[in-house]
């Protein structure tokens, strides 16, 4: 909570005149390249070292050197100006206009307030719930709106029925703009870091097969170790996580990969596979024997919802027994509800082998024998192309790590 409320006192213009400074390597060359003056370059930097508590800078008569602080501050604090020198691009095609020329720095971006009320609004749709949100008035809200529509020279928000909703040029840079920020908010927990201190919030979209058992371990091994970080998990589909993945508002999915090469900007990395299981409470009439298809006939299903991976391997390794695609009773890919489900009836679920194993080795659900054909399936990580993770991000992949090599 510290670093976030340390970073809401970072300034993008501090930010940039950091960046200058570290290519130009003296004030008054990065004052040029700015159009400002020397002394406000120089403030800028003093101003930003005293928010961070620590020099960036060595001073010397030949120019200005990076300290090790300054170096780690350094490729986070690119990125975000990157982000932000991304967007007049991007709205220049959306414009279909190109002015034959290199863009001038967006300056109507370099302020992290308005930004902060941009997603908000993007998020809330009422310029009252943003300004309650974040503590300011209605009127602030739409000032801040107005020096943004103004630089970008387009709409960013319009009003309907249902409130104030993006436009398309307004939906294209949101992501843009969400990254650029993430990078400042962890710009406190790098410097930590580098001090010897884990801490900040580690967003994480956990997928149903990884809900049960690895992530929940992986989770307590990191806590016991680093007492200042937070997790925050996120039980979306995996569309959706996706569209927070790439806005940097997840720091990674964890659960069944999904394979697309087309899909340039997000990866995956494989931690195991496993395959589909049939399950039922102890007592049901198939468990314990051999089964055949036709046994199944007239089986009350509970199975993952339509169009994921798992439920597409089912339809498939049934209909490779001679089944029909069966037609379930209850679509879910909340395992409480699917135990629940399971303990009070005679359906049947199709699930992972890994996502109820305390309640296979506790005895509280069975398998039934009969196997599924071509229902292994990788299971991993999926990251943003390029992402910078923070440290407290590293350190839960580094305990996902530690959990798997200990369980398996």
């Amino acid at each position: 909570m510290e670093n976030k409320k340390e970073s809401n006192f970072l300034k993008i213009m501090q930010i940039r005149a950091f960046c200058m400074i570290a290519e130009r390597g003296t004030v008054s060359e990065a004052a040029n390249k700015l159009f400002r003056t020397q002394s406000a370059v120089t403030r800028s930097i003093r101003d930003l070292e005293h928010t961070l508590a620590t020099p960036l800078f060595e001073r010397h008569a030949s120019g200005m050197m990076l300290t090790e602080m300054g170096k780690c501050v350094l490729p986070r604090a690119r990125r975000a100006i990157q982000e932000l020198h991304l967007i007049p691009q991007l709205l220049s095609k959306l414009k279909q206009r190109d002015s034959g020329r290199e863009e001038v720095e967006p300056i109507w971006l370099f302020n992290l307030r308005r930004l902060q009320i941009f997603l908000a609004l993007y998020r809330l749709h009422h310029t009252q719930s943003v300004a309650n949100s974040l503590g300011i008035s209605q009127p602030a809200v739409s000032a801040a709106l107005k020096v943004l529509e103004k630089g970008a020279d387009v709409p960013l928000f319009q009003r309907t029925p249902k409130g104030m909703m993006p436009t398309t040029a307004g939906r294209e840079i949101a992501p843009f703009i969400s990254r650029a920020l993430n990078e400042i908010r962890h710009i406190p927990e790098d410097l930590a870091a580098q001090k010897g201190v884990l801490t900040g919030t580690v967003h994480v979209g956990a997928l149903p097969l990884c809900r049960s058992n690895l992530l929940p371990l992986a989770i307590t091994r990191l806590v016991r170790r680093y007492p200042g970080i937070k997790v925050v998990t996120n039980e979306s589909a995996f569309n959706a996580l996706v569209t927070e993945l790439r806005a940097g508002d997840i720091d990674f999915i964890i659960g069944a990969l999904r394979h697309n090469d087309v899909v340039l900007d997000i990866h995956n990395q494989v931690l195991f596979d496993e395959e589909l299981i049939l399950l039922a409470r102890p007592q049901h009439p198939l468990v314990g024997r051999p089964l055949t298809p036709d046994d199944l006939a007239l089986t009350q299903w509970v199975l993952p919802r339509d169009n994921t991976p798992a439920r597409h391997l089912l339809d498939l390794a049934l209909q490779a027994l001679g089944m029909h695609a069966p037609q379930p009773v209850v679509e879910s890919g909340d395992l409480a509800i699917v135990r629940g489900i399971l303990l009070h009836s005679d359906m049947v679920a199709a699930v992972s082998s890994h996502q109820l194993e305390y309640e296979l080795r506790a005895g509280i659900l069975s398998p039934l024998q009969l196997s599924l054909p071509n229902t292994r399936r990788e299971i991993g990580l999926t990251f943003r192309q390029g992402a910078l993770h923070s440290p407290a991000t590293k350190a839960l992949l580094r305990c996902i790590s530690e959990t798997l090599q200990s369980t398996t």
